[in-house]
């Protein structure tokens, strides 16, 4: 195949190329990288750099209603497998969810939550966010609500757009995220597990797939295991809406705030750099 080379796993997760990182060419003595080919990116030059991608990427909130093929899912998760974890322990599993089965998740999750009110998760949630992190959280609704025409005290529309994340904002696949329950207590599965999602979301949409991490779309855990047949021994704890992108849908070009380097990042010892 003529074009350019193939990024490597290694780069397309972020890591530094390396000079012999193409298809083929060996890497860490027998091993050899492997690479995706897609007949959704048939090009192999128009695949997207990491940095591009990272930049590039946007939560969707609005969907096609046209199917994800399953082979397009199939490639997209086997990206994100590629995901390094804790002493290579992989905990992470996916039920990929569409049709009938998403259907009945989506009114069983926003039913019940009209019905009590409160959410019904497997895992720990995080208390209400106040300071610096209420202050982001407020600012990235506020452009949200801005881009979908919400009044900020239209105490209506912001109910309905709620109960857009309890019905995984009407996207035609939900992914769900698990761990395997022996480790619920693990900190460093709930981190190998995010480093999976996002590896996923961003191999989505280097692939014209959108995604939104959605931690609304089980808070009735109950009605999710049951519906998408997860095993006991597995805790849900996240999913991720996805599918093609919306063109009519304004709130998918809301690019939300990041803090700069010199906010995130503390260094010692780089004296006169």
């Amino acid at each position: 195949m003529v074009g350019a080379p193939l990024l490597c796993k290694d780069e397309f997760l972020g890591g530094e190329p390396e000079s012999d990182a193409v298809v083929g060419a060996p890497r860490f003595g027998a091993v050899e990288t492997a690479v995706l080919r897609s007949k959704y990116t048939p090009d192999v030059g128009a695949t997207m750099e990491f940095q591009q991608l990272a930049f590039e990427r946007r939560s969707i909130r609005g969907y096609k209603q046209e199917p994800v093929p399953k082979a397009l899912l199939d490639e997209i998760i086997e990206v994100a497998a590629q995901t390094p974890s804790s002493m290579n322990t992989q905990p992470w599993h996916v039920h990929v969810v569409t049709g009938d089965v998403l259907d009945r998740i989506r009114t069983g999750n926003t039913e019940r939550m009209l019905e009590t009110g409160k959410p019904d998760r497997e895992i720990r949630g995080h208390v209400r966010y106040e300071g610096a992190h209420r202050d982001r959280q407020k600012r990235v609704a506020a452009q949200l609500f801005e881009a979908a025409g919400i009044g900020w005290d239209d105490k209506e529309q912001r109910q309905d757009w709620a109960m857009r994340g309890f019905r995984q904002f009407d996207a035609p696949v939900s992914v769900i995220g698990c761990i395997d329950r022996d480790l619920i207590d693990s900190t460093e599965a709930y981190f190998d597990l995010g480093q999976f999602v996002y590896a996923m979301v961003i191999a989505a949409w280097d692939r014209g797939v959108g995604a939104v991490i959605n931690g609304q779309g089980i808070y009735q855990s109950s009605v999710v295991r049951e519906e998408a047949s997860i095993p006991e021994d597995q805790l849900i704890v996240i999913t991720v809406a996805m599918g093609f992108p919306a063109d009519d849908f304004p709130a998918n070009d809301v690019v939300s705030e990041r803090r700069s380097v010199q906010e995130i990042a503390t260094y010692r010892g780089f004296d006169g750099q």
